[in-house]
């Protein structure tokens, strides 16, 4: 964003775009106070339209304290900082986070805290490389036409790569253009058949990052979920007959009781198809472990199933990371969160 032009309007304007980019992700410190409070607030307030203002104000606010320390000396003399402009592309490049991140399956709370409801486009994956090469090349390529400049000697001709940086720009928006079409494509597909008799209530395609063609399918249905691979250039469903179905469990007091913990809200709030899975503890330890998962998470490209399946260790069933799992007595209260398994697990109270 600076090298398409912004920082020819004003000093300072590369390191405020740059921190502002970044500074929703503040919210990570709320991990230091446990996993699940962390959880709670991960792309909470500060990855909001209100949170960003106050996100753009702390980074002007730090970029002029630096500003001040350096005795008010910019890279170029005869281009004053404007503090205005300034906050501007600060709160600009908060928009930009949040755009970002909507386009992942993960999703934003934009409108916090005036209402919790999770937005996700669906339409890359969370590390999305094509958009990794677009931006590296909108970085690289003046950079080398500087170096071959500076060995024949020519001279400097003011900022450098604002063409590069905005085609890496106009590739991005197309590309979410060229995914966006693909993703309905494959929704269209997941709608238009049965699955196992049973029409689907409610269907979503999430990305992979293999192949941008091929989606990851979470069908509902009345009694099961069913997850299937999708080809939306085909466009077609589970072409091999690799259809999964996941029954619903049945809800009991457990569950309900798990469900009503803090964990078991926060985690119900962020997740689009959560399942549940309930164990039963031996004696002397007597008492549930109630295991949330979100279906969109549970499978992925074979090189990730692989890795989840190593982390579960010989003979466990994969973990995705993203899951929670909460502890009950035997009379359903709540001990507190589940970490790890086996011989790992560790028990960690519920927070107050």
């Amino acid at each position: 964003m600076g090298r398409a032009g912004l920082n020819r309007k004003t000093a300072l304007a590369t390191l405020t775009l740059t921190l502002a980019a970044e500074a929703p992700d503040l919210d990570v410190l709320a991990s230091f106070h446990g996993r699940a409070f962390g959880f709670a607030h991960h792309r909470g307030f500060t990855h909001s339209f209100l949170g960003i203002i106050l996100d753009a104000a702390v980074v002007v606010g730090f970029v002029y304290l630096i500003w001040q320390l350096r005795k008010r000396k910019t890279k170029d003399p005869n281009l004053p900082a404007r503090w205005g402009l300034l906050f501007f592309y600060a709160w600009l490049a908060g928009l930009s986070h949040i755009l970002l991140d909507f386009t992942n399956n993960y999703g934003v709370r934009p409108f916090w805290p005036f209402s919790e409801r999770w937005y996700s486009w669906d339409i890359v994956f969370i590390w999305e490389p094509v958009m990794w090469v677009l931006l590296l090349l909108g970085l690289l390529v003046p950079a080398l036409f500087s170096l071959i400049d500076k060995e024949i000697g020519a001279r400097p001709r003011g900022p450098r790569g604002r063409l590069a940086a905005s085609l890496a720009l106009i590739g991005i928006v197309l590309m979410w253009g060229v995914r966006d079409f693909e993703h309905r494509r494959a929704v269209a597909a997941l709608e238009n058949r049965l699955y196992l008799g049973a029409d689907p209530l409610r269907v979503s395609a999430y990305p992979t990052i293999v192949n941008p063609f091929r989606w990851f399918g979470v069908v509902e249905t009345s009694n099961f979920f069913a997850l299937a691979p999708v080809d939306s250039l085909a466009p077609e469903v589970d072409p091999e007959g690799r259809l999964e179905i996941r029954y619903k469990p049945e809800e009991t007091p457990i569950t309900l009781a798990a469900k009503k913990s803090y964990w078991g809200r926060v985690f119900l709030d962020w997740a689009q198809y959560p399942i549940t899975e309930t164990e039963t503890l031996e004696p002397p330890q007597e008492g549930y472990i109630v295991r949330f998962e979100d279906l969109r998470y549970l499978q992925g490209p074979a090189f990730f199933e692989h890795l989840m399946r190593r982390r579960a260790g010989p003979g466990g069933k994969p973990r995705t990371g993203l899951g929670a799992a909460v502890e009950l007595d035997r009379n359903l209260h709540v001990v507190g969160d589940v970490l790890g398994s086996g011989e790992d697990q560790v028990v960690v109270p519920e927070p107050k």
